[in-house]
């Protein structure tokens, strides 16, 4: 399966007193990058969740924090989809510092799994992954 890649700027409001990425917030990052791996392939989550009566919840997280984020880094944070069932998928993430010059090789500062289960909207209860995203996802190289 390809990789997703997202660009992301850290900003004030990322960083704790120390000017360091508060840990919670690679959350946030890995959230953005799932949103927009769906979104490459023409899914839209309001639009999912209008046509298809459903939404995915984060079933479970776990992340390992390797090294530190600062104020103003560019970190790639990536999705890569490991697995897909009926009702969950499961993505492999990953946040990258940026290199500061071609030569240098991207740090890793944070890895982590995140499995999303389907849910109805409006009951929250497990449901089907709707079968058209569950065909496109199979297909990806």
């Amino acid at each position: 399966m390809p990789t997703f890649s997202l660009p992301i700027r850290v900003y004030w409001e990322d960083t704790d007193a120390g000017g360091i990425v508060f840990y919670a917030n690679y959350l946030k990052f890995f959230e953005r990058a799932r949103t927009e791996w769906l979104r490459s392939l023409g899914w839209n989550q309001q639009q999912l969740r209008d046509t298809d009566g459903g939404m995915f919840v984060v079933t479970h997280a776990q992340l390992e924090y390797l090294r530190p984020a600062r104020l103003d880094d560019v970190l790639h944070v990536t999705a890569k989809l490991e697995a897909a069932g009926r009702a969950s998928l499961t993505l492999a993430q990953q946040a990258f510092l940026q290199p500061l010059s071609a030569d240098s090789a991207a740090q890793l500062l944070c890895q982590g799994s995140v499995r999303l289960g389907w849910v109805d909207a409006t009951s929250l209860r497990p449901a089907r992954i709707p079968s058209s995203l569950i065909e496109q996802l199979s297909s990806l190289p």
